[in-house]
C-alpha cells in the first residue's frame, strides 16, 4: 500500500507506538500540539538539528529504509556527544513522496526507534508532510549536560594533546564503494559500507571524556582536517597532526589498496565517521581508563601556538599546512 492511500493521520497512528523510552522526563509525547517535557534541574539544555535530503545525503538505491532511519538519528546524537551531553529527546519532521510504500515508512521509523531505544532517547513529536521532489528528513535532538562538563570547540590550550576515538576514514571509503557499486567485490568492503550507512555516535565516550576534563571537542562529520581546523580557529591556537598516528582500520587500508587510493585521504577528508576529536592535558589523559568508553582512544598530535597554523606531519616527517577540505555543501 502507498502512503497516499493510507492518509496522514493513520500514518502517524501507525508510527507513534514505542516512541517513549524514558517516561520520567516526558509528560506528553506524540499526539498533542506540542510535547511537554520535564527538564533536569541544574543541567544545561542542548539542542541540535540536522537535515538529510535525498540525492544529497543519501541514495535510496544503496541505503535501506531502516539504515536511513538509524543514521538520521545517529548524526544528531553525535552532535550532542560532542558537547559532552546525554541525549534525551528527538523531534522528527519528514517530507514523504506520496508514492512511497507504507512498509518503507514503517521500516524507516523502525531504524529510528532502534537507535533511540539503544540510547534511551524519546521521540516526542514532529511533522509529516507530502513532498513532490524526494524524501527529506529533519531531526531535532535535545540533550542535557552538567555546566562544568559542557564541551565546546574553543577551550584548547597550547600543550594539550589532540586525541580521536575509534578509526577514521571508514565511512568515506564506504561511501565511495557504494557510489562505484563495488561493495560486493571483497568481504572486507562490507564493514566499511556498514559504518557509512549505520554510524554509531560516541555518546558514552563524550560524556566520560567531558568528566575527565577534555578542553575542547568536535564530532568528525566533515573529515578530520575540517574538524581540527574548527577547533584551532575557535580556540585561537595552532594544531600539529602526525599522519603516522592517525588510526586507520585494517579494512580501510585494504580497500584503499584495492581502489588505488591512500587510506589517509579518507580519514582527513572523507567525513561522516561520527567519531570524536578532542583536546586534553597529558595529565588528565593519563587518568582515563578506556575500558568503559566503548571505543579506543588514539593521540594524533598536539596543540601549538596559533602562529604556526594547523599542520600535518607526513610519514617522511615533512610538515605542511592542513587545509580544511572536508565536505562543504556550498563549496564549488
Amino acid at each position: 500500500m502507498e502512503i497516499k492511500n493510507l492518509g496522514e493521520f493513520a500514518l502517524i497512528d501507525l508510527i507513534k507506538a514505542d516512541t517513549i523510552h524514558n517516561k520520567e522526563n516526558v509528560v506528553v509525547g506524540i499526539g498533542d500540539d506540542a510535547a511537554v517535557l520535564i527538564p533536569a534541574s541544574e543541567k544545561l539544555q542542548l539542542v541540535t538539528t540536522d537535515m538529510l535530503v535525498e540525492k544529497v545525503h543519501f541514495d535510496l538505491s544503496t541505503t535501506s529504509a531502516f539504515q536511513l532511519g538509524y543514521k538520521s538519528i545517529a548524526v544528531n546524537l553525535s552532535d550532542i556527544a560532542a558537547m559532552g551531553g546525554q541525549p534525551t529527546h528527538v523531534v522528527i519532521s519528514i517530507a514523504l513522496p506520496s508514492c512511497l510504500s507504507v512498509g518503507f515508512v514503517v521500516s524507516l521509523y523502525e531504524g529510528m526507534k532502534n537507535i533511540c531505544h539503544e540510547f534511551g532517547v524519546n521521540i516526542v513529536g514532529g511533522d509529516t508532510v507530502a513532498s513532490p521532489n524526494g524524501l527529506v528528513i529533519n531531526v531535532t535532538a535535545m540533550g542535557e549536560v552538567d555546566p562544568k562538563e559542557l564541551q565546546r570547540r574553543s577551550g584548547a590550550s597550547v600543550g594539550d594533546l589532540v586525541v580521536v576515538t575509534g578509526t577514521l576514514g571508514d565511512s568515506g571509503c564506504g561511501l565511495e564503494l557504494l557510489q562505484q557499486k563495488k561493495w560486493t567485490e571483497y568481504e572486507f568492503f562490507q564493514p566499511l559500507v556498514s559504518r557509512h550507512v549505520t554510524p554509531r555516535p560516541q555518546v558514552t565516550a563524550g560524556v566520560i571524556l567531558a568528566s575527565f576534563g577534555s578542553t575542547s571537542m568536535n564530532d568528525i562529520s566533515d573529515g578530520l582536517a575540517s574538524e581540527v581546523n574548527e577547533i584551532a580557529k575557535a580556540s585561537q591556537v595552532g594544531i600539529r597532526i602526525y599522519a603516522k598516528m592517525i588510526p586507520l582500520s585494517a579494512e580501510v587500508c585494504a580497500a584503499a589498496r584495492a581502489l588505488g587510493k591512500d587510506g589517509l585521504e579518507y580519514a582527513l577528508y572523507g567525513g561522516e565517521d561520527y567519531q570524536l576529536v578532542f583536546t586534553i592535558s597529558a595529565q588528565q589523559f593519563s587518568l582515563i581508563s578506556q575500558d568503559n568508553l566503548g571505543t579506543k582512544l588514539t593521540v594524533i598530535g598536539e596543540v601549538i601556538e596559533q602562529r604556526h597554523g594547523v599542520l600535518l606531519v607526513d610519514k617522511e616527517e615533512a610538515e605542511s599546512l592542513l587545509e580544511p577540505k572536508g565536505y562543504n555543501h556550498f563549496r564549488q
